[in-house]
């Protein structure tokens, strides 16, 4: 599954991520804040609007928010 269909609460290892569904700049940051393959990541919340964007992503210790379209490039193993 991709990481933009994992439910809220849920965690999950990255175990794949499509570089090339995303802008270089968007990928060199995502990779700065410990997005990437093995990472856990856990998705805390969603938006409230129509489109559900941004996604709150907890990473370690740390909360971010990313675009759909980034959840979207990420595949990923639910953690039970």
């Amino acid at each position: 599954m991709n990481l933009d269909d994992l439910p809220v609460l849920s965690r999950a290892e990255i175990v794949a991520v499509d570089w090339s569904l995303l802008a270089p700049d968007e990928g060199k940051r995502l990779r700065a804040l410990g997005i990437d393959e093995g990472a856990h990541v856990e998705i805390a919340r969603r938006g409230i609007f129509a489109g559900k964007d941004p996604i709150a992503l907890v990473v370690g210790k740390m909360t971010v928010a990313i675009r759909r379209s980034h959840a979207k490039a990420m595949t990923v193993e639910e953690i039970r």
